[in-house]
C-alpha cells in the first residue's frame, strides 16, 4: 500500500474501524494492468523533461511536513529574507505517474533537507517556483514588496501538479484566519499581567532567516546574532500557551531558558501589531534523535553519557513536577537537544502530546476517544457514543477544540487534562522508560520505521527487545513501561515507502490485506481502551482508583535506581 493521506486515515489512526466501515474511500488492490500509450511512461509526454536546477536559483526548499504536501520554501533572492513562512502547497491526491516520477511516496516520510534535497519533488518545486517568481514579477523589488506585504503563513499553492512546470498554476492563499488569532502584547499583558515584562520586543522585518529547520521553528538572525524562532502558522494558541509556560516555568540546567525576543508584526487589519512568535537560545548540536545513531554507528557512545542524559531527563521532569506543578507530554528524542556541554536541554512545551509509539496505553485510550469523537466522517451515532465519553472524562472539552486562545492552566492536551496529577506522572514514567531504551540502545526510535517520519539511520532493533542495554536498566525500563501493548507496528510496518503486513513482508500482498489488518487492529484496541475507561470510571466512583494501575515506579524511585546504578559502572 502507497503512503498518502489516506492510509493515515484509514490504516494508521483509529478512525479505520469505522471508516471502512462507513463504506468511505475503500482502498482496492492495486492490479498490474498494461497503461495505454496515452498513459505510458514510455510515452515522451508522460515523463519530466528535466529536473536540473536555474544556474542561479530564485528559491530554495528546506524541509517538508504535512505528509508530503507541505514544503518549507525559502526566497533565496532576497539578502535578508523575513520569517514569513509561505510554504508551498501541492494537492494531495495524484496519478500514480506522477507520484512515481516525482517521489511523492518518499517525500511523505522524508523531512530534513539533506535527503528531501535528492528528491524530485523538491527540484521540481524550485523550477515551478523559478519560472512564477520570473513571469509574475517585473524585478526583485517588486517581489519583496508583495512578499513582505502577505500575512504571516500565507500559502503558496499549486493548484496542479503537471510533469510540465510551465504548466502548474501558482495561487497565492493569504492567511488572514491566522491574524485573526494572533494577539496583540497588550491582550497577552492583559491575561498574564507582568508574565512578559523583561522581554525585548523586536519587529518581524529585523529578523532573517538563515533556514527553516521544523514546520515550527526556523534559524534566524537578529543583529548578528544567531537564535531560534519558534512560529506557527496554524493553531497558534499552542504558541501562546508554550510562551506563558516558558515564561513562568522555574529555569532548571535541563530545561529551555527563558525566551530572548517577542516577534511583532503588523497585520493588515484594524492597525493591529501582533505577536507572531519568540526566540529562544539556538543549541548547535542538534537533537539526541540524530546524534544517538551516529554515536552508536561511530562506536562513540559512551556509557556516562548514556547515563547523564538519561539522569538530567529525569532530574528535568522531576523539577517540572514538583516545583512548576506541570505536565510534559511530549518526551522524546526529537525535543532533547545538546547544550555545547553535550548536555540535555528539554524544548518543546506546547503540550500537544506525542503519538503512540512513546505515549503510555492509558493517554493512548482517552485519545482514541478524542480522535474519534472530533471527526465529522464517522457515523453519526458512533461520534456520539464517544463526544459522550469525552465530556464525562473532561467535561469542557468542546472548548479546548476551538481555534481560540483562552487562557487555559493546563494547556489543551485532553487526553492528559483528563488524567490526575499522579497519573500524568506514571505516564511521564512511561514515555521515560521507552526514552531510556533509545539512549542505552543508541536508536532514533523505539519502532525502525516509524510511518509519517522516517530516520537518517534506522536499526533493525526495535523495541522491547535489547541489544546494548545494561541487565539493570533493562529490569528498571521493564517497570517504567508495564502496561505495553502491542500497536499497530507489530502487525503493519513502512519499508521505504510502502506499508505492508509484517509477517508477509517478503510476500505479495495486496492494499486491502494490509487495511483488514488495520481495522482489525483498532476494533480490538478501541475495545480495550473502552472497557479500560470503564473499569477506571467504576474504580473513581467506589474510591479504589489508586492512580497506578500498572504499577510502574515514581520519578524520585527512577532517579535513585538510576544513580545507584551509575555508581556500579563507575567504580
Amino acid at each position: 500500500m502507497d503512503l498518502s493521506q489516506r492510509t493515515i486515515e484509514e490504516v494508521v489512526h483509529p478512525t479505520a474501524a469505522f471508516l471502512r466501515a462507513s463504506g468511505e474511500r475503500v482502498l482496492q488492490p492495486e492490479a498490474n494492468i498494461q497503461l495505454p500509450w496515452e498513459d505510458s511512461l514510455l510515452n515522451p509526454k508522460n515523463r519530466i523533461d528535466s529536473l536540473d536546477l536555474p544556474d542561479s536559483p530564485l528559491w530554495r526548499v528546506d524541509g517538508c511536513t504535512g505528509l508530503g504536501t507541505q514544503y518549507y520554501a525559502v526566497p533565496v533572492c532576497l539578502s535578508n529574507v523575513p520569517p514569513m513562512r509561505m510554504d508551498v502547497f501541492i494537492p494531495e491526491n495524484q496519478p500514480s505517474r506522477i507520484r512515481e516520477q516525482l517521489d511523492l511516496h518518499k517525500a511523505f516520510h522524508t523531512k530534513d533537507a539533506s535527503r528531501l534535497a535528492k528528491l524530485a519533488i523538491t527540484r521540481h518545486i524550485i523550477r515551478t517556483l523559478q519560472i512564477w517568481t520570473e513571469s509574475t514579477f517585473e524585478n526583485l523589488d517588486a517581489f519583496l514588496h508583495f512578499y513582505k506585504s502577505k500575512p504571516f503563513g500565507s500559502r503558496l499553492v499549486f493548484e496542479n501538479l503537471s510533469l510540465d512546470t510551465h504548466q502548474i498554476n501558482v495561487k497565492v492563499g493569504p492567511n488572514h484566519n491566522l491574524e485573526l488569532q494572533l494577539l496583540s502584547l497588550k491582550k497577552l499583558t492583559s491575561l498574564w499581567g507582568t508574565t512578559l515584562q523583561s522581554l525585548q520586543v523586536v519587529d518581524f522585518f529585523d529578523v532573517h532567516v538563515v533556514s527553516v529547520l521544523h514546520d515550527s521553528v526556523c534559524l534566524v538572525r537578529i543583529q548578528g546574532q544567531l537564535v531560534i524562532f519558534k512560529a506557527l502558522v496554524s493553531e497558534v494558541k499552542y504558541l501562546y500557551h508554550e510562551l506563558k509556560t516558558l515564561c513562568t516555568v522555574e529555569p532548571h540546567a535541563n530545561i529551555i531558558s527563558r525566551p530572548i525576543h517577542l516577534v511583532k508584526k503588523a497585520c493588515s487589519f484594524g492597525g493591529k501589531h501582533a505577536i507572531v512568535g519568540f526566540t529562544t537560545f539556538y543549541h548547535q548540536h542538534g537533537s539526541l534523535r540524530d546524534l544517538l545513531p551516529q554515536l552508536r554507528i561511530h562506536d562513540r557512545l559512551q556509557r556516562k553519557d548514556q547515563f547523564k542524559w538519561s539522569i538530567q531527563v529525569t532530574q528535568a521532569l522531576t523539577h517540572l513536577r514538583t516545583r512548576s506543578s506541570t505536565y510534559y507530554p511530549d518526551l522524546r528524542l526529537d525535543n532533547l537537544v545538546m547544550s555545547k556541554n553535550f548536555d540535555v536541554i528539554m524544548v518543546d512545551f506546547e503540550q500537544r502530546g506525542v503519538w503512540c509509539e512513546f505515549a503510555a496505553p492509558e493517554v493512548n485510550a482517552i485519545e482514541y476517544m478524542r480522535l474519534i469523537a472530533a471527526d465529522d466522517r464517522i457515523p453519526s451515532d458512533v461520534g456520539l457514543k464517544y463526544q459522550e465519553i469525552m465530556k464525562r472524562l473532561v467535561p469542557d472539552y468542546n472548548l479546548l477544540q476551538e481555534d481560540r486562545y483562552t487562557n487555559p492552566k493546563d494547556g489543551y492536551n485532553a487526553s492528559w487534562i483528563a488524567l490526575s496529577p499522579e497519573e500524568q506522572e506514571f505516564a511521564e514514567v512511561y514515555m521515560l522508560g521507552r526514552l531510556m531504551w533509545c539512549i542505552f540502545e543508541g536508536v532514533s526510535g523505539p519502532q525502525k520505521a516509524a510511518v509519517w517520519q522516517s530516520y537518517r539511520w534506522e536499526s533493525d532493533l526495535e523495541f522491547p527487545r535489547y541489544d546494548r542495554t545494561p541487565p539493570a536498566l533493562r529490569e528498571l525500563i521493564d517497570r517504567c513501561t508495564r502496561g505495553r501493548r502491542p500497536n499497530l507496528g507489530s502487525i503493519i510496518v513502512r519499508q521505504q515507502s510502502q506499508l505492508l503486513l509484517r509477517r508477509k513482508i517478503e510476500e505479495d500482498h495486496t492494499a486491502d490485506e494490509v487495511q483488514a489488518a488495520a481495522v482489525a487492529h483498532w476494533v480490538a484496541e478501541l475495545r480495550w481502551a473502552e472497557e479500560f475507561l470503564h473499569e477506571r470510571d467504576c474504580l473513581r466512583k467506589q474510591g479504589l482508583w489508586n492512580n497506578n494501575y500498572y504499577n510502574r515506579p515514581r520519578l524520585e524511585e527512577v532517579l535513585e535506581t538510576l544513580l545507584t546504578i551509575q555508581m556500579q559502572y563507575t567504580l
